[in-house]
């Protein structure tokens, strides 16, 4: 197979933790006989540094004309105080989600045994959790208009959806259900918004062609204290954009690392993959960063390419490496191993030059090289 894709660094970290990924790509392509040609651009801080723009028109055309899109990381705003307007970083990733059509921000969330001590929560609550969130992407509130008077005493915000906007995100969802357990669960506030009225009207209309899967509706805030007190309990969630922004920070903190969760946001013609993470300013050029969202990110770019195998593969490779505690310095702030070390390894055990048990002494300076 032979596909391209566009990859954008971003800023901070960004770099660093994309390079890993392509190392895996480039494992995968070798062992599997497959071909990823990339092509290069600029987003965010970095961008506006280089040409004034936070997403130029070069990066653009690329990402339309690409079968996928990788994406580091993108600062927080860092202009007008933080105020997301037309140059600052915040402003170019909404506004590429919205020339992309990239309505469907699908998140997964699991945790791993070896590291549950991580965790905010108890074990015997995060045990086997393993849920996926499929946010609104392109519509609702962040996408409204927006009003103030001259003397900035009032402002509103509109919140607006149409069933055409619902409907396409969750047939994606039910059928990601269907994959998966059975059961998904929608997330509003239909008590007090007439949006999210829309929403389970539309959704229990959908439901009818998913006979086979569970439907189930839960008010936002009682959706984010359980997602704390069982969070096991769910398997699809879906939800608006608001909503969803706040609810994917939220499981993200189950994990015990940021650094850990994927991401895709897909559209019916274009996707872009990237770890949850933000730029991590004070690691850049450290060689420190956790590299794992953004190879597992890969993975779901490996699956949309419908090369299950392959993402099945990488998926099984950071298990291995998670599991044998080859971990980032988020994770272990003592007995770390770099970025790099991390990016070769799970290259080396995609190409099946490691199989089973390593001798860590075999490491040297932590260092991938395999005596």
């Amino acid at each position: 197979m032979k596909k391209s894709i566009t990859v954008i660094n971003g800023d901070g970290v960004g770099a660093e933790v994309t390079q890993q990924s392509i190392k895996v790509l480039d494992a995968v392509a070798a062992h599997f006989n497959h071909r990823f040609n990339y092509t290069y651009c600029s987003m965010g801080v970095t961008a506006i540094n280089e040409t004034g723009n936070t997403l130029p028109d070069k990066t653009i055309e690329s990402c339309l004309d690409t079968d996928a899109i990788l994406l580091g990381t993108i600062a927080n705003a860092q202009y007008n105080n933080g105020i997301a307007t037309k140059k600052n970083s915040e402003h170019g990733l909404l506004r590429l989600r919205k020339v992309l059509g990239l309505f469907a921000n699908i998140r997964p969330v699991i945790t791993y045994p070896s590291l549950h001590h991580l965790s905010p929560l108890k074990n015997k609550i995060i045990e086997d959790v393993d849920l996926i969130i499929f946010r609104e992407l392109t519509g609702g509130i962040y996408f409204g208009e927006k009003q103030t008077d001259n003397g900035q005493t009032w402002a509103s915000d509109t919140c607006i959806y149409s069933k055409e906007e619902v409907e396409r995100i969750a047939h994606l969802a039910f059928s990601s259900a269907q994959q998966r357990r059975k059961k998904l669960t929608l997330v509003d506030k239909a008590n007090v918004l007439e949006t999210s009225r829309l929403w389970r009207k539309v959704v229990k209309k959908v439901a009818l062609q998913y006979q086979d899967v569970q439907l189930n509706f839960l008010l936002a805030d009682t959706a984010a204290r359980q997602l704390l007190v069982n969070p096991k309990q769910f398997d699809v969630i879906l939800t608006e954009n608001l909503l969803g922004d706040i609810l994917n920070d939220e499981a993200s903190a189950i994990t015990g690392s940021l650094g850990l969760l994927p991401s895709a946001s897909v559209s019916n013609s274009n996707a872009l993959f990237a770890p949850v993470h933000g730029s991590y300013p004070l690691a850049s050029g450290k060689d420190i960063a956790n590299p794992v969202g953004s190879i597992l990110s890969a993975a779901m770019m490996l699956e949309y390419f419908n090369l299950k195998e392959e993402a099945q593969l990488v998926r099984d490779a950071v298990q291995w490496t998670i599991d044998s505690l080859f971990v980032s310095k988020d994770i272990d702030p003592i007995n770390f191993y770099f970025t790099s070390t991390i990016g070769e390894l799970i290259s080396e055990y995609i190409g099946g030059r490691i199989s089973g048990r390593v001798n860590k002494e075999n490491i040297e300076l932590r260092k991938s090289t395999i005596i």
